[in-house]
């Protein structure tokens, strides 16, 4: 949540509004005693729907990172890509030697062909058989011999094809494809590597576009809101989901705008936030993951909010005031209770009503019962 407080009180005012005498020792000048009326501006105070915004501390993080790992166990005999730049799905990152596996394919290319010319064989002998043991020509160990020995080639030949895929899928795997479109990191093997199958891991590939970024919300914040949302003070967008800008290092806002898609039902025991989540579009790949940012969210509106200028609250002794004309044209300085922050504007939760007269410039001019006249009404 954005709190600024006011950057520079008139150290008149400050003194004024310690001093209930209102500086009337001296001279016996006091409201109606001949001192002249102050000049000032002041507002109105009129409630209105103002929408508010919350900021937190966030850090970005690529929406899929993607570790990857060879299949198989081999030489790696290149990289076929540069480290930290961007990659397409399926695009081929190392190459393994392909040499034992193709080798390994072509062995069980020819154990298909003894398997298939096996089971052909036993097919036409069992099939020799059947019209004889029909005929009571041969005897029945013979029929049924020849019975099972198709059952068994047959068998052997879709062993034989099993191993014939499982070569042809070896062999490909000494192509190691990105398993999705991202930013590569740093190669963890080089050329001449020995590589022992998926243990070994070879680089991983972040996705940046959408990007996501994580941020805890307080609890006692959260509860806070809803306390307000309950009572109508505050409503929360529709749908529950909050429009999301990110203020950058330097102080800008991100070009892109997103939704908060996470809020983790679970309060964390260590910080006491709620994690949460929020995605936006980096079709450009201006944040990169990791970054530190700041999460607004923005979408919650106050519908009945009482907003007066920053330059018309006070810090006091007994916290923050602002100065009220009463029905007698005089100043009174007047506690309030400051809430968020919009825009140029305090957002007053208690201590003014609706018509009353607050001043916004001349305060250094004042003290408590100082006669003024508005000399122009500005916000």
């Amino acid at each position: 949540m954005r709190f600024e407080p006011y950057a520079a009180v008139a150290l008149a005012a400050l003194v004024a509004a310690c001093n209930p005498s209102g500086g009337q020792e001296k001279g016996g000048h006091g409201p109606g005693g001949g001192m002249p009326a102050a000049a000032v501006s002041a507002v109105s105070v009129a409630p209105r729907p103002v929408e508010v915004s919350y900021e937190y501390a966030g850090q970005t993080a690529g929406s899929r990172e993607v570790e990857v790992r060879a299949r198989v166990t081999g030489i790696l005999i290149s990289r076929n890509f540069k480290e930290g730049e961007k990659v397409k799905q399926g695009q081929s990152l190392y190459t393994i030697d392909p040499a034992p596996f193709q080798a390994a394919l072509a062995r069980a290319e020819a154990d298909v062909a003894a398997a298939q010319a096996r089971e052909e064989q036993a097919r036409r002998s069992a099939a020799r058989l059947k019209p004889l043991y029909a005929e009571k020509a041969v005897s029945q160990k013979e029929y049924d011999d020849a019975v099972s020995a198709e059952t068994i080639s047959g068998a052997d030949l879709k062993a034989a094809r099993a191993r014939l895929a499982e070569a042809r899928l070896n062999l490909g795997y000494t192509k190691v494809e990105a398993p999705a479109s991202g930013v590569t990191s740093r190669s963890q093997r080089s050329e001449g590597s020995l590589v022992s199958g998926p243990e070994v891991l070879l680089t991983t590939v972040t996705q940046v576009d959408p990007i996501w970024v994580n941020f805890g919300m307080p609890d006692n914040e959260q509860a806070r809101l809803a306390k307000e949302a309950e009572a109508g003070r505050l409503a929360l967008p529709k749908t529950g989901a909050f429009e999301v800008e990110v203020r950058l290092a330097d102080g800008s806002l991100f070009a892109h705008k997103g939704k908060v898609g996470f809020a983790d039902a679970r309060i964390s025991p260590a910080t006491g936030t709620r994690e949460a989540r929020a995605e936006l579009p980096n079709p450009e790949g201006a944040l990169r993951p990791g970054q530190f940012v700041r999460v607004i969210l923005r979408g919650a509106v106050i519908p009945n909010a009482v907003t007066v200028p920053q330059r018309a609250v006070l810090e006091g002794p007994q916290g923050k005031f602002v100065y009220v004309i009463d029905d007698k044209g005089t100043a009174q300085p007047r506690p309030v209770e400051a809430g968020e922050w919009t825009g140029g504007d305090w957002v007053i939760s208690a201590g003014l009503k609706e018509g009353e007269r607050v001043i916004t410039d001349g305060v250094m001019k004042i003290g408590p019962g100082a006669p003024v006249k508005v000399a122009e009404q500005k916000k």
